[in-house]
């Protein structure tokens, strides 16, 4: 058996070698916990980058996109205006032509043709004139500006006069046809 005084030894040397083991874990679940932290910290840092780099990059390509497209608002009339020149160039002689020339025969055809010439260029572009006589009134398409007695029954309630043609381009109105209203 053990005497008291062994007992109270042992149980003290116990205690201190339990003491160093709890110091010992404690050490290393810091060490742990240490680098654990540079791990994360090391991530942010990594996510950050990557967000401002990202962030910056989509900031490039919203002010490239933005610029092409200002230069193609900037731009997109060119094709049409230098299509436009030829009419506007027989115009010009067909004023020539008027303070010159007795023959009226010629000076209207010549219009004539500048007419024709300019329906074809408008057309080229997309650009189509609207019908409206004898038609319901559309107002997507129409804008009523009197309404006159009908001249005949079938024609109470549609349009009898167009006073200004309507235009569209490529499917959408740029000009409501203004009309007269059978009643």
């Amino acid at each position: 058996m053990h005497s008291p005084e062994s007992q109270i030894a042992s149980e003290t040397s116990s205690q201190e070698q339990s003491g160093h083991i709890a110091e010992e874990e404690i050490v290393s679940k810091e060490t742990e916990l240490e680098y654990k932290v540079a791990e994360l910290t090391a991530g942010l840092a990594a996510s950050s980058d990557k967000y401002l780099r990202l962030s910056a990059e989509f900031d490039n390509f919203r002010k490239r996109t933005l610029k092409e497209k200002m230069d193609l608002m900037k731009n997109a009339s060119e094709s049409v205006i230098v299509s436009f020149l030829p009419v506007i160039d027989d115009v010009e002689r067909a004023i020539k032509a008027i303070e010159t020339s007795d023959n009226l025969e010629t000076i209207k055809e010549g219009i004539n043709l500048i007419y024709n010439k300019f329906k074809d260029f408008t057309k080229q572009n997309g650009v189509v004139e609207m019908e409206a006589n004898g038609l319901e009134l559309n107002t997507d398409h129409h804008e009523a500006i009197t309404k006159i007695p009908a001249p005949s029954e079938d024609l109470k309630g549609k349009i009898v006069e167009v006073v200004q043609k309507g235009y569209m381009l490529n499917d959408k109105v740029i000009r409501y046809a203004k009309v007269v209203i059978g009643e």
